[in-house]
Order: C-alpha cells, then structure tokens, then sequence
C-alpha cells in the first residue's frame, strides 16, 4: 500500500465514522487533565496548533474556550467542517499536517493526540522536526504516539462501514526522534487502551 493508499484510508474513515468516533457534546474525557494542565503551561492568548484536530472536540473547544488562539489540521473535510461549527472561534484548516508548511516559532504549543499514528511511519521523524521548528522557544508539544511498534488495518471499525489505518513506532523511536528534533523530554507516561495502549510524551523546546 503506498502512502497516499494510506492516508485516503484514513481521509475516507473519519469521514465515515465522524459523528460515531466523537459527538458534537462529547464531553472532555481522558483529554481533560492534559488540556488543563497544558493550559497552565500556557502564556494568555497563546497560540496552539492542533494537529488532527477532528471535530475540535474536546481539545480546539477546550483551548479557545480558555482564551488561546487555535488553529487547527485535518485530513478529513467531514471533521473539519464540524470543527468550524462546534468551535468557531478557532481556524480549521483542511490538510495533510506531513505536508504543511508553516512560519518557523509561530506557535506557543501544538497539540497531537491520537493522530500521528494515522501518518505514514516514514514521514513522522520529519514531522516531529517540523513541529520542532514550528514551536517558539520554551514552547511545548504534547502528543500521544504508540508504545509499541504496529502497522495494520481493522476493517469495521468502531462496528461501522469503514476500515481504518494506523503505523507507529516503539516508544524508545518516538523518544529518540523527539530528542534529534531537539526538544526536551519533560515526562512521559503510559496511557492504557484495553490489552495495550500509547505513550503520552510532553516535550519541550528549549529556551533561546
């Protein structure tokens, strides 16, 4: 399967499977206690890139709604129209974040849940560079990649009409290409998700 086989996988998933991977009023769930607690990282007004934004629930609500300028990326134009809808204060901008090209230090955090493991494994090194780059000194990056390594499909997924792709590396690689994109490794944990789960890493880029 070439990347683009993969990422139109991905594109036609969530636009399938928008409203039964996430409600409009879904609430803030697991999300809450990071956003919060990137919020109080925070500079007033700060602005944050949200990569894979979905439907912007909960973490582009979350954010402007605290006051931040939002700007977030997706694949999917499903998700990205409801995002403009759930979230209007916010600026949603319908594209591949592997293929985005953005203004070096314009951002004072970019958030990445759940999503660089819908990307291609060969483009998420440059990616994390790319985020490096993107984020003004001392800002931070949060993202959730895998623990363990797996490419692969699940067909009907979430018991709906849609397959769904996903390649990650081992947390031991997303720790080394975090590092190499010279960022600081501030905490990372586990975040358990039935028999396996992802790693959650807060990285930071230095200061000056």
């Amino acid at each position: 399967m070439s990347r683009n086989d993969e990422r139109e996988l991905v594109r036609r998933g969530y636009d399938t499977l928008s409203y039964h991977y996430r409600s409009d009023d879904a609430d803030d769930g697991q999300y809450g206690p990071w956003l919060a607690d990137l919020h109080q990282r925070l500079p007033a007004s700060a602005g944050v890139l949200d990569l894979g934004c979905g439907c912007g629930v909960p973490v582009a609500r979350f954010l402007a709604n605290a006051g931040h300028r939002v700007t977030g990326v997706d694949v999917s134009d499903v998700q990205i129209e409801r995002a403009r809808r759930l979230v209007p204060n916010g600026t949603f901008l319908h594209s591949d974040a592997t293929r985005l090209d953005l203004p070096p230090a314009s951002f004072d955090a970019v958030v990445c849940l759940y999503a660089l493991i819908h990307m291609p494994l060969a483009d998420q090194p440059q990616l994390i560079k790319s985020i490096a780059t993107w984020l003004r000194p001392g800002g931070w990056l949060l993202t959730t990649v895998g623990n363990t390594a797996w490419t692969g499909t699940e067909d009907n997924w979430l018991d709906g009409p849609a397959t769904m792709w996903w390649s990650h590396a081992d947390a031991s690689s997303y720790r080394a290409w975090l590092q190499q994109a010279g960022l600081t490794i501030s905490a990372e944990d586990f975040v358990p998700e039935g028999s396996s789960g992802h790693s959650l890493f807060w990285a930071q880029r230095p200061q000056g």
